[in-house]
């Protein structure tokens, strides 16, 4: 969905979930690569449009859409490499920072946009991102809601390589292909290592997501964030 930055719409969600639990299973599969549509985002979150259309309510969209998709990532069981192609925001960032290997064109880009609009991360993001850059980095970025650049993304360790833009799918596909030519049990179990029982502590994360973004979208701040992002204004939040 390049003409949207790749925003997931249910539609869109579930195409994604059925495809990660389906080629999961799948042993002629053996790497993965995540890589936006078109030049411009790798993915944007959250269609808005369409929580216009449920009334400005998140229904239930981060237990039925997120969450899945947060266990998926960090449990496939084979090594997933992101193609940054662009943007990667709100829950697009959650996806990025969820694959094991992330190759970034120059322009790329992270933005941790949950609190600009009066919301909380999802996808996994408030249980990886600490453990990248540290709690205090972590809380920084979360409640700035500021563009991180392709080269801070380097700085902070959120990304592992730099490439020209014309180069990122060659690069991508390099990595896949050396990671889909070492031994699959080994690697799986260093990834398991590396997140530190990933499954039983981000069951708790995700949880506490859910319950944070059910609070938060039910504030006027929340209703304000989506008005203003509608109307490119900036908010005015009041604290209720």
């Amino acid at each position: 969905r390049p003409e949207v930055y790749n925003a997931f719409n249910e539609e869109l969600s579930k195409e994604f979930i059925d495809f990660l639990y389906k080629s999961g299973k799948d042993d002629n599969v053996k790497s993965l690569i995540i890589r936006g549509a078109g030049d411009k985002a790798f993915n944007s979150g959250q269609d808005i449009k369409e929580i216009l259309s449920w009334g400005n309510t998140l229904k239930d969209v981060v237990s039925e859409r997120y969450n899945p998709i947060a266990k998926l990532l960090y449990d496939y069981p084979k090594p997933i490499i992101g193609a940054l192609n662009g943007i990667a925001a709100g829950a697009g960032a959650g996806v990025a920072l969820a694959c094991d290997y992330i190759v970034a064109a120059e322009h790329s880009s992270m933005l941790f946009a949950f609190i600009n609009i009066g919301l909380c991360p999802d996808t996994g993001v408030s249980y990886i991102l600490p453990k990248i850059v540290g709690v205090k980095k972590a809380f920084e970025l979360l409640t700035r809601g500021e563009i991180i650049t392709a080269q801070e993304l380097l700085k902070l360790k959120m990304i592992n390589e730099i490439v020209p833009y014309e180069d990122l799918d060659k690069r991508a596909f390099e990595v896949a292909k050396e990671y889909s030519e070492k031994p699959l049990v080994a690697l799986m179990l260093i990834k398991r290592a590396v997140y530190d029982n990933v499954c039983e502590r981000l069951e708790i994360a995700l949880h506490v997501e859910e319950l944070s973004q059910k609070l938060a979208s039910n504030t006027q701040d929340f209703q304000e964030g989506i008005k203003a992002f509608i109307e490119k204004r900036k908010p005015k939040f009041r604290g209720k």
